[in-house]
């Protein structure tokens, strides 16, 4: 299409313009003054400006692509329990779109299986990773990740839940550290650490500790010579600002939270003499517009992770994504955490459609008001026991003895001296059980789903309303990818020509998807 497009055109003619993302565009002045825009020669109007094609590709930093291997600057995190399966990070990674495994809760035989799988499935490339979950409670777990994924040599870790810099996370960074033939030196393993304090991203962001690296040298896990080189990079090079997401959040705005951790990145930086870790953003990414504005305010790239739940490759049942398929903005609420229930932190999770978050929240108060499971009141216990457990306790803290004793004794014998811990044990059962039963689609206990949600699903499932990703059947997760990208490339595009002064109409910043070769 030619020919100026002037504050009286149709509409629909500027939107056409603004899609064409990949073709020049001017901004011209016609005779009458009114400004408009143009595809094509520039004729029939004073060219006031020429903003060259814009692909998806070049919306974050170009280093991000180099680095890992990939064409976009996109991540689908990791999703725990294996919801976030090899199917998916291996279609993301054929895609050139970077996923990483959802480890968290597996197994180490599990998760050594879908790290074999992975390897076989995307040879010599180092766009895909597996996640790391902090597991305060299972240290032993955490120690045997770190030992798998250095064995294995998984390209990329996205390491989640921390709120310090622990010798585990330390030892995955810096084991396998090397110099080139110029002097560079190069990492085995690349960080993503997952940060929503700014107290927490320093301690990736700058060199650790020399205390901590001659601990692990002293334990025998990293060579002193690994150690000197650390001594001179920041821990991590990418890391991830998690805002209002689901699963693990302190539900931050991302608008307050990115420019401050940029500006603390830049400052360890200067102090330090390296280059700024790449900063990417992940919560409450759902639609093409909260991804351009993450890019506006300088992500490096992007995280999803709510919105991949409802794909085809994603490790839950088809009521779990029904579920999900019918969530609003907000249709989401913060409930006790599993993994780390004693200390009170919260996950963010689906509201409607279960009751899991009101029960959860409510074993946490009666841990937190009573001392022991006997102190319950009588009338509280029976209705646990109804509507919650559907068992008697007794019958449930067998089933959760036999879990510990195979997974961790020593939590069974701190129980026996202290009823307070084999009270949390107990509620615990609860907890990851349900985060269980949607992953099997057990609907017996559909009521009980702990499905981990942010208000990104609501609103990718309003985005996408009318269009053929509205059917699950469809929702892959690189279309998922493509289609979010292409379109914030093209709100990028409209607001661009807005900002020369061209009547863009809000139409033109509303992205249908589309099937995207």
């Amino acid at each position: 299409m030619t020919g100026v497009v002037p504050l009286s055109s149709a509409a629909t003619r500027l939107v056409d313009v603004v899609r064409r993302i990949r073709e020049p565009v001017h901004v011209v002045a016609g005779e009458d003054g009114a400004i408009g825009a143009i595809s094509g020669d520039p004729v029939g109007g004073r060219v006031l400006a020429t903003l060259p094609a814009l692909y998806p590709e070049w919306l974050g930093d170009r280093s991000f692509g180099e680095v890992h291997g990939t064409r976009f600057p996109y991540v689908a995190g990791e999703m725990a329990h294996g919801i976030s399966t090899t199917d998916m990070v291996v279609a993301l990674g054929q895609a050139d779109l970077l996923g990483f495994f959802g480890a968290g809760g597996l197994s180490l035989d599990r998760v050594g299986e879908a790290v074999e799988t992975l390897r076989k499935a995307l040879p010599g490339r180092a766009n895909w990773g597996v996640n790391l979950l902090h597991a305060p409670s299972r240290p032993a777990w955490e120690r045997g990740m770190v030992d798998l994924l250095l064995r294995s040599e998984v390209p990329a870790v996205s390491v989640s839940a921390f709120m310090e810099l622990t010798p585990t996370v330390l030892q995955l960074a810096v084991s396998g550290l090397r110099t080139d033939a110029e002097g560079r030196i190069v990492r085995q393993v690349r960080l993503f650490p997952k940060v929503s304090r700014p107290e927490v991203a320093e301690r990736f962001l700058a060199p650790p500790p020399w205390s901590m690296l001659e601990a692990l040298c002293t334990a025998g896990r990293i060579t002193y010579a690994e150690a000197d080189l650390a001594a001179r990079i920041p821990v991590a090079e990418d890391l991830t600002v998690e805002a209002d997401s689901g699963g693990h959040t302190d539900n931050r705005p991302l608008v307050a939270l990115l420019p401050r951790i940029q500006e603390l990145a830049a400052h360890i930086a200067g102090r330090h003499g390296h280059t700024p870790a790449r900063i990417g953003v992940a919560g409450g990414l759902g639609t093409p517009a909260a991804m351009a504005a993450a890019f506006a305010a300088g992500a490096a790239y992007v995280v999803t992770g709510s919105v991949n739940q409802t794909c085809v490759e994603a490790g839950i049942s088809a009521g779990a994504k029904k579920m999900l398929a019918g969530a609003d903005l907000a249709d989401v609420m913060m409930a006790a955490s599993g993994d780390m229930f004693e200390l009170g932190v919260k996950v963010q999770v689906l509201r409607r459609g279960t009751l899991f978050g009101p029960r959860a929240n409510r074993l946490h108060q009666l841990y937190t008001e009573f001392d022991s499971l006997e102190s319950i009141p009588a009338s509280e216990r029976r209705k646990l026991e109804h509507t919650v457990f559907r068992a008697p306790f007794e019958e449930i803290w067998e089933e959760t003895r036999g879990f510990w004793e195979n997974r961790d004794p020593a939590q069974l014998a701190r129980a026996e001296t202290d009823p307070k811990h084999r009270m949390a044990l107990l509620f615990r059962w609860y907890l990851g059980k349900a985060s269980w039963w949607p992953i099997r689609g057990e609907q017996a206990r559909g009521d009980d789903y702990q499905l981990w949600c942010g208000p990104a699903a609501g609103a990718f499932n309003s985005w996408v309303r009318g269009s053929f990703l509205a059917d699950l059947a469809d929702r892959e997760v690189v279309q998922v990818a493509r289609n979010l990208l292409e379109g914030a490339a093209v709100v990028t595009r409209a607001h661009q020509l807005r900002t020369y002064g061209v009547p863009v109409p809000a139409g033109a910043f509303a992205f249908v998807p589309r099937r995207l070769a």
